[in-house]
């Protein structure tokens, strides 16, 4: 029935009520916290708390019910409605008896299925996207043209490392760096991008890729700091690229038409060769004025979006297939001396002349001149080739575009990769063995020199090539900037949103501004190594990533491309950081400075996220190896470190949605040395777990709130209990993990019980104790927490301590730990110690003393005899609570006394028979106040005071228990109550 009526509520088109599994934040957070203040002018402890009572309905708010439509197809016939739920109905008992279980019919598992593989909803752009969502089973929107392999990888690809580097550079590298050296330098150079390119595919390949290409890829590996550092980097590269690209082909254009030029050019001498040739270069103005023209025709083609570039993009690359075609023809017909001078055709003694390097001084065109001013060697040349291997992220630069981006973008760019290198390695070869060196080392365009039939088809090669590599640049780099806006990790960033389908219009303008600046500095020389810089920065980003991905090897880490593994990335990323040193070591400090100031305004301005990178993995992958290092045997005292668990379940109230004590959030910060370890702030909700599992995450995530805006090192939980004792008692035995359990219990000081008349108090707290003493737990009670002085209050005075039972060196530790912060850093150490003869007070300071300076602890010590104990003098306030005490104790005799003769039964307190010797009591309240006596002597100016823990006396009730601790903190403001356990916390020994 339940199935059923779920069914017509879909097919009516109802509204369906479904909680909502996203934990929200709770009412309050981001509101100022206001420091506690006392609502009780006579108990400064009482303060108001709503977040935490259990009994406030309000206390913390319910997942509020989202509402998600379903609906049917509205292209569906009623009639075809209708046999769908006869069908339905058919075998309905069968169905219903399976999913019953579930809770669920199977339209709402499809309904499931279709949110979880993004059918009909769209994944959020950002991890903090959870807005309301309307689901229906409609068709869905049609989208824009994909692209395929060839059209929106490999050509691409293989337009933006077909470069002006390949037609104007290549042969004058062969003639400097001879044959052997330039094929090594292909083959170093080529490594690089190859690495780079199975790393690439490696990632692309292991899941649903939206836009943004490598930015994608690195962010969601490396995390969103580092992702928009590196994203912004290559966008940068990507836009100064562009401009590279137009001053190529400007530059080109020019060289083949002198007469386009509009002012006077400059004409550079060739000295120190046999063939002297002048070598025109074009005016400045004029690179500048050609150039802007350019960007902005090429920026209107790139308006018209990915269509029309696909559409564009074989009208470039066309001609530069056919320009290559017909540089080999004219190699193989060429002869001596034709169609040049220097042309010796492919002959065998040419290519022995040109295996070696001839490194030597050039002038500023590249002509070799014995007074240039620059000397290039086979470093230099990495930095001039390395930008003719770039381009291979083109086709990942549009991975919004593509129709499978796990399939095309590894064979794409691996495909275009491979055929550049060997493109490349082919060409050395042929050029080392068709000319003489001085023709290549002074003709710039050889490659239209021995062109076949004429050097103008090669011209138009180079000026498509250089052009059709422009577009690509800017077309991929505004995508790349959009994606990035997208994920709106930088507020700066929202001008360059675009939703989905749009095309990134303000990015493109954004990108043109960039690229004609760098268009009107007019220098290659200068734009090419800075954009090779950024992309250097981007290979080493994806090397680096998948070098993580596949080091620890989590289990979503199932990429398609299995031929990877993380040697090759890390060699991969090793050998971008050397190329970039190489090239100019300069360029890389600053780029790798840019990169890092980007990483730290995203961590200090952006939006927090997790995007379940790499690092994330590695640190749970080192948590379980170190957790599995350090095993279940007992921590050396060397190697210990407080993790308190903190109990926030207060004795007293709190202001609303303020979870914890804040002075109980200062107090475990202080327990921390330069705040290494962890903090677990625990609280307790009482109720039964199936009604409030809600109300336990809410709670939880409030109290991380708080904990974060106290800055404390740590983490929240919350359990669910039929009471405080219950709670506490499965806390003890369960929190943590192996060694990395919590070792120290901090709670706050019940010093409101007795004024509150709060009778559970005493049976609550004494439980607890016994609990920790049972679970070998150190307990530190905290009294005086209201004038616990925060950060930025300075104590002065001294940190006494009333050593009285051995407790490992907890008690020393924590007042060393406590002058390590702020507050207590202007107060002195003083440990009293109690001896029972005057005999024994010499020679137990000497062994105090001793072991203090062992320990390299400076403190005084002070030994107070019993003697003198019992020769003081009592006060008149400590005498009234003693003799209040005694009377309540025998008051409270009396009363057990009466009801044992009236039931017949022997003495119970606490639902448990006792055993109580009248004498015994008075001798523990006598010790307690005396003790307290001791405390107000000689630290009335003390900044905090610590005294060991009594441990509650065995068959001793409840409320006896807290008349000798309230007489103990009697007139005492700020007071630590230590209890150790059976480890050492300190060592003697290096």
């Amino acid at each position: 029935m339940h199935s059923d009526q779920n069914k017509e509520a879909i097919d009516d088109g109802e509204d369906i009520e479904i909680a909502d599994d996203i934990n929200q934040f709770p009412t309050g957070v981001g509101r100022k916290y206001s420091p506690v203040v006392a609502h009780d002018v006579n108990d400064s402890a009482v303060v108001e708390m709503t977040s935490i009572h259990p009994g406030s309905s309000s206390s913390f708010p319910k997942h509020e019910l989202k509402k998600v439509k379903v609906g049917v197809q509205p292209n569906m016939a009623s009639e075809e409605r209708e046999e769908s739920a006869a069908n339905h109905n058919i075998n309905g008992p069968q169905r219903e008896s399976k999913l019953e279980l579930f809770g669920f019919d199977s339209l709402v598992n499809i309904l499931g299925l279709k949110s979880m593989t993004g059918d009909q909803i769209q994944a959020p752009s950002s991890p903090r996207d959870g807005e309301d969502v309307t689901i229906t089973f409609e068709q869905p929107k049609p989208t824009a043209d994909k692209s395929g392999t060839w059209m929106g990888v490999f050509m691409p690809c293989l337009q933006n490392i077909l470069g002006i580097i390949y037609y104007i550079r290549f042969s004058w590298i062969v003639g400097m760096a001879g044959i052997g050296e330039s094929l090594l330098l292909v083959v170093f150079c080529g490594s690089c991008t190859f690495l780079t390119t199975v790393s690439l595919s490696a990632i692309a390949s292991n899941g649903a890729m939206k836009g943004g290409g490598p930015y994608y890829l690195i962010g969601r590996a490396l995390g969103p700091e580092v992702g928009v550092s590196i994203g912004l980097c290559f966008f940068l590269g990507n836009a100064i690229a562009g401009a590279m690209y137009v001053l190529g082909a400007v530059e080109t254009f020019l060289n083949a038409v002198p007469s386009a030029g509009i002012f006077r050019e400059t004409i550079t001498r060739v000295n120190g060769t046999d063939i002297a040739e002048p070598i025109t270069s074009p005016s400045l103005h004029d690179l500048q004025i050609y150039g802007i023209v350019v960007s902005i025709l090429l920026c209107f083609v790139v308006f018209g979006g990915v269509k029309m570039i696909n559409r564009v993009a074989p009208a470039f690359l066309v001609p530069v297939l056919f320009s290559l075609l017909c540089i080999f023809v004219g190699i193989f017909s060429a002869r001596h001396d034709r169609p040049a001078v220097g042309i010796t055709g492919l002959n065998l003694e040419s290519f022995k002349n040109n295996w070696g390097s001839s490194y030597q001084m050039t002038n500023n065109a590249g002509i070799p001149d014995p007074n240039g001013k620059i000397y290039w060697d086979f470093n230099a040349l990495v930095g001039l080739f390395f930008p003719a291997v770039t381009g291979i992220m083109a086709g990942s630069n549009r991975s919004a575009s593509l129709k499978d981006t796990q399939r095309s973008i590894p064979v794409g760019t691996l495909a275009a990769t491979l055929t550049t290198t060997g493109l490349y390695v082919v060409s050395v070869l042929l050029f080392g063995a068709v000319s003489t060196r001085d023709k290549l080392l002074t003709d710039r365009l050889l490659s239209a020199t021995v062109a076949w039939p004429l050097p103008a088809i090669v011209y138009v090669g180079i000026i498509l090539s250089t052009l059709g590599a422009a577009l690509q640049s800017l077309t991929g780099a505004p995508r790349l900037l959009a994606a990035i806006a997208n994920d709106d990790i930088l507020p700066v960033l929202n001008y360059f949103k675009v939703a989905d389908g749009h095309e990134p219009h303000v990015a493109t303008l954004f990108t043109a501004f960039i690229c004609i600046g760098c268009v009107v500095i007019g220098n290659l020389d200068l734009v090419s190594p800075t954009s090779t810089m950024f992309y250097l920065v981007c290979y080493a980003g994806v090397n680096l990533s998948s070098f993580l991905l596949d080091l620890l090897d989590a289990p979503s880490w199932r990429p398609r491309w299995k031929f990877h593994h993380w040697g090759l990335s890390l060699v991969g990323a090793l050998l971008c950081i050397v190329i970039m040193f190489l090239i100019s070591w300069a360029f890389t400090i600053v780029s790798l400075a840019l990169a890092s100031l980007i990483y730290y305004y995203v961590s200090i301005k952006g939006k927090a996220g997790d995007w379940g990178d790499g690092f994330k993995s590695a640190y749970f992958q080192l948590a379980l190896r170190s957790l599995r290092s350090l095993g279940a045997n007992q921590v050396h005292p060397k190697n210990w470190y407080p993790i308190p668990l903190v109990f926030c379940r207060p004795w007293g109230k709190l202001p609303e949605n303020v979870p914890c004590h804040p002075k109980l959030a200062d107090f475990a910060n202080c327990m921390k040395k330069k705040g290494r370890g962890m903090s677990i702030f625990v609280s307790i909700i009482d109720g039964d777990y199936h009604e409030r599992a809600e109300d336990a995450k809410a709670a939880c995530e409030q109290l991380s709130t708080y904990i974060e805006y106290k800055q404390c090192e740590g983490v929240a939980e919350i359990v669910v209990a039929p009471n405080m004792s219950e709670g506490f008692r499965g806390i003890v035995q369960t929190m943590g993990l192996g060694n990395l359990k919590p070792n120290i219990i901090v709670m706050r000081y019940p010093e409101i019980w007795r004024r509150e008349n709060l009778t559970d108090i005493p049976a609550t707290f004494v439980g607890i104790i016994n609990d920790c003493i049972v679970a070998n737990k150190a307990v530190v009670i905290v009294k005086g927490l209201d004038e616990w002085p925060n950060e930025y209050q300075r104590q002065y005075g001294t940190i006494d301590l009333y050593w009285i039972v051995r407790d490992g060196g907890l008690m020393l530790l924590l007042s060393q730990l406590l002058l390590t912060k702020d507050s207590f850093e202007g107060c002195k150490i003083q440990v009293f110690c109690i001896a029972e003869e005057d005999s024994d007070a010499e020679g137990l300071k000497a062994d105090v003393k001793k072991f203090l300076y062992d320990l390299r602890m400076q403190a005084e010590v002070i030994v107070i005899s019993m003697k003198s104990w019992e020769a003081q003098g009592e006060q008149q306030e400590s005498v009234e609570a003693f003799s209040a005490a005694q009377q309540r104790v025998a008051s409270y005799l009396e009363e057990m006394k009466e009801q044992a003769r009236r039931d017949g039964t022997p003495f119970l307190a606490d639902g448990k028979p006792v055993f109580v010797e009248e004498q015994q009591v008075e001798k523990f309240l006598y010790t307690t106040l005396k003790l307290n006596l001791m405390i107000q002597k000689y630290s009335r100016m003390a900044a905090v005071v610590l005294v060991s823990l009594p441990p509650p006396p065995f068959n001793h009730p409840a409320s006896f228990y807290m008349e000798y601790m309230d007489l103990l903190v009697e007139n005492v403001p700020r007071l630590l109550i230590v209890r150790g356990y059976h480890k050492d916390v300190v060592t003697l020994f290096t």
